[in-house]
């Protein structure tokens, strides 16, 4: 409670220009990601979700961290689909709706637990970036594999000449979305500095229009072409449905008991990919200065988790990359003053800091704006939408996550000639336990997403969750301390494990012997805050 008189109140009292901005971008950043969910899901969920129940999800999120319907939980989802429709051996199949609105209250009721016992002070602080970069890794395997779904269904559907052009069309919307991301770094530059700051901020939407409006030019319009299935009115996608309401009580018994296995792996797939995602856009580097609120973000989240439950839609939470990019839009510079000592006198200084609009306003417009979507008129502006762009969106999403992951640098430099590769700092032995370090990475990413593909698909979330141990417990025994302390930190704080065994053991660590802030790493975006 201290806590939510410190923090949440003030969140509502700061309201400007560039907060307003931030909305429209995270509209744009959150909206469009979202329809690519909705396509795959209205698929492989027996038409139970679909544009509109994604659409309707995305905005419930209001002011919390920013929320969306994610890869890892549409992979789950479409395994329980699975195992309701065909896979649990019974008479009669289980509906799946029913099924899932239990699973989904039950966690909620988790959620609230875990935010009760504050269980980010006593969960998170033993996470480390081994653990975050195989998720990270896990997430853009994911979506080039969505992509890949989407192109397959077109070739069912189309002719040879249209699924060419599909392929055309995904390759296309992906490319320039790509080249526009980087219209800031453009050399020499081109246009004025704010048209290429606007081209960066909304290069996946103006890709899209692009290939959304290019099949009707020419003769490409006479090309058939598959589109997002959306609603003609405020309905559920699933014609036998009627309203947003599921009879959930009308389960079996047996069968809500059940449900408490694929609660319980939602609750752990949510609470780590939320906590990641809240960790990472309030890192040190965005000079954030209120107190944390995470339990009563978790608290939220459990909440909105039931409701879409009871409502028969997919539930959201946290995203990446999404909000570490709204943290970024909403980064300006500020004077901050500075007390300073010059020969035995106190001076005040001021310098300047950069720092984010600490608030949630344009959390709650985006959500709004999201919201307005779910009318007809706008479901049909949605269904103009071809899949193959879609297919494009997910390969640019796929590609954007993978840019920033410290696995991919690491593995450029196992193809790099030893002669040019960065020199170690003097207690690292070589790159050997690096590049070993790096594959067990690769390899159980690889792992994990071949289960996601299997029927223990629902269970793939734990597989994550015990990285942790073996990192912590079996890791240190086969790698060296220094090997260790060089590649890999806490996730949500200083430091390292090395560095917390070492003082225990009586042995300060010296500075030098820190993270290397010369390796690209999500620890240092994470803790201390270097890009």
């Amino acid at each position: 409670m201290h806590h939510l008189r410190q923090r949440y109140p003030s969140d509502w009292t700061l309201f400007n220009q560039q907060i307003f901005a931030s909305a429209v971008y995270l509209f744009f950043t959150n909206l469009l990601p979202g329809i690519t969910f909705a396509s795959d899901l209205y698929a492989r969920t027996g038409r139970a979700w679909g544009t509109v129940e994604v659409v309707l999800s995305t905005g419930l999120g209001g002011p919390l961290t920013i929320l969306g319907v994610t890869g890892p939980f549409s992979v789950l989802a479409e395994n329980i689909y699975t195992l309701c429709v065909g896979s649990f051996h019974t008479e009669k199949k289980i509906p799946f709706l029913h099924f899932m609105a239990w699973s989904l209250l039950h966690a909620a009721w988790m959620h609230l637990l875990l935010a009760a016992l504050n269980a980010h002070d006593w969960t998170m602080r033993h996470v480390t970036t081994f653990t975050t970069e195989i998720f990270s890794l896990l997430n853009s395997l994911i979506y080039f594999h969505k992509a890949v779904q989407e192109l397959q269904r077109a070739q069912d559907d189309l002719s040879l000449a249209a699924f060419l052009y599909a392929v055309i069309g995904a390759i296309g919307t992906t490319l320039v979305a790509i080249f526009l991301s980087t219209a800031e770094r453009w050399r020499p530059p081109l246009f004025h500095r704010y048209v290429r700051i606007g081209l960066a901020e909304y290069a996946a939407a103006i890709s899209i229009i692009i290939f959304i409006g290019m099949p009707h030019v020419g003769e490409l319009a006479t090309l058939e072409r598959s589109t997002l299935h959306v609603s003609t009115s405020f309905r559920p996608s699933d014609p036998e449905r009627q309203v947003f309401f599921v009879r959930f009580w009308e389960l079996p018994v047996g069968w809500v008991f059940a449900a408490l296995v694929p609660g319980f792996i939602i609750t752990v797939l949510f609470f780590f990919d939320h906590e990641v995602s809240s960790i990472i856009c309030t890192g040190d580097r965005y000079g954030t200065k209120k107190p944390a609120g995470f339990a009563w973000d978790i608290v939220l989240l459990g909440i909105t988790t039931g409701l879409c439950g009871v409502l028969g839609i997919p539930p959201a939470n946290g995203l990446l990359p999404q909000a570490p990019l709204h943290s970024e839009s909403l980064m300006h510079t500020e004077k901050e003053e500075i007390l300073i000592s010059v020969d035995g006198e106190d001076k005040v200084e001021f310098r300047d800091v950069r720092r984010v609009y600490e608030q949630r306003w344009s959390a709650f417009l985006h959500a709004g704006a999201i919201l307005v979507f779910v009318s007809p008129p706008f479901q049909r502006v949605l269904g103009l939408t071809p899949t193959s762009v879609l297919a494009g969106l997910f390969m640019f999403m796929g590609e954007q996550s993978l840019s920033v992951n410290p696995i991919l640098y690491r593995f450029f430099y196992l193809l790099t000639p030893s002669a040019e590769l960065p020199t170690l700092p003097e207690d690292v032995q070589g790159y050997r336990g690096i590049h070993i370090y790096t594959i067990v990475q690769i390899v159980v990413t690889v792992v994990i997403f071949i289960v996601t593909l299997t029927k223990a698909a629902p269970a793939f979330p734990v597989l994550i969750i015990i990285l942790v141990p073996v990192r912590l417990l079996l890791m240190n025994r086969l790698w060296s301390r220094e090997a260790l302390r060089y590649v890999d930190a806490w996730a949500c704080r200083k430091g390292t494990p090395e560095d917390d065994k070492d003082l225990l053991a009586g042995g300060a660590v010296s500075e030098k012997d820190g993270p290397n802030t010369t390796m690209p790493s999500m620890a240092l975006q994470t803790t201390d805050g270097q890009a």
